[in-house]
C-alpha cells in the first residue's frame, strides 16, 4: 500500500503497509473522514513521522489519541496547532518544564519545534472522531504504532523513551532496555497530576543528561 509518510519510515515499516489488518485500518479511517468530522486534518495524521525522520529519532513520547476538539490535533502527541488554548495536559507539561529547567511558559502550545530536535510524538492511535474520545481506538492504530516502538527498538540505539501514565507504560514493553533509556512517571492530566504523580519527575532535564551522556545533543525544551 502506498502510504504517504516521510521516505524514511516507509523504508522501515513497508512491510506493516502491506498485513491485512492496515489495508482494513485505512479503510476505516477513509470512510470515517468521509462521513464523520474527524482530527487531525488528513494531511497531518503522520506528522509526527514527517517531523522526524527516522534516524533523527532521539526521544520517544507515546500519548494515547488525538485530541478530539476542532483545531486542536495536529499530528503529535500532546502538541496544539499555533493559537490554541493549551489543553489541560499540555499546561501541566509546560508547568513541569518552568520547574524543572527554568523555561519560561510559552506562548505556543505547537511542539513541532521538540519534533525538529529528534523527538518522536507518537499517538497510540493516529485518528480520532470529533468530540468522541478513543472512537477510532481497536482498530489497528495500536498494532501499527506497537510496530514503529518495536522498530526503533531494534534499529536504533540510545533513545531515550518516556513513558507517561499506565498506558504509555504498557506500550512500553516493546522497548529493549538494555538499548534504550526508560523514564516513566504519571500521566501530566490533571486528575493524575493532582494525586502527585506528574509534578516534580525532573524527565526533561534527566533526557538532557542522558542524552549528553550518550554523546547526544540536548533537547531545547
Amino acid at each position: 500500500m502506498n502510504v504517504n509518510i516521510e521516505t524514511s519510515w516507509k523504508e522501515h515499516l513497508n512491510d506493516e503497509f502491506e498485513k491485512p489488518y492496515f489495508f482494513d485500518l485505512i479503510n476505516f479511517v477513509k470512510s470515517e473522514y468521509k462521513t464523520q468530522k474527524c482530527y487531525p486534518p488528513g494531511k497531518q495524521i503522520f506528522s509526527a513521522f514527517d517531523r522526524c525522520a527516522f534516524n533523527d529519532v532521539k526521544v520517544v513520547i507515546i500519548g494515547q489519541d488525538p485530541y478530539h476538539g476542532p483545531g486542536q490535533a495536529n499530528g503529535l502527541c500532546f502538541s496544539v496547532a499555533d493559537g490554541i488554548p493549551h489543553p489541560p495536559s499540555l499546561i501541566n507539561i509546560f508547568k513541569e518544564i518552568e520547574a524543572d529547567l527554568g523555561t519560561p511558559y510559552p506562548k505556543s502550545g505547537n511542539l513541532e519545534r521538540w519534533a525538529d530536535q529528534g523527538v518522536l510524538l507518537l499517538n497510540a492511535t493516529l485518528t480520532v472522531r470529533a468530540h468522541i474520545a478513543g472512537s477510532h481506538q481497536k482498530r489497528g492504530w495500536e498494532q501499527f504504532t506497537d510496530a514503529v516502538i518495536k522498530t526503533i527498538s531494534e534499529k536504533q540505539e540510545k533513545v531515550v523513551f518516556l513513558l507517561w501514565g499506565g498506558f504509555a507504560k504498557k506500550k512500553g514493553k516493546q522497548v529493549d532496555t538494555t538499548k534504550h533509556r526508560v523514564l516513566t512517571t504519571g500521566h501530566p492530566s490533571p486528575l493524575s497530576a493532582n494525586r502527585g504523580y506528574w509534578f516534580g519527575n525532573k524527565h526533561f532535564s534527566q533526557t538532557n543528561s542522558l542524552l549528553k551522556a550518550m554523546g547526544q545533543s540536548p533537547i531545547e525544551w
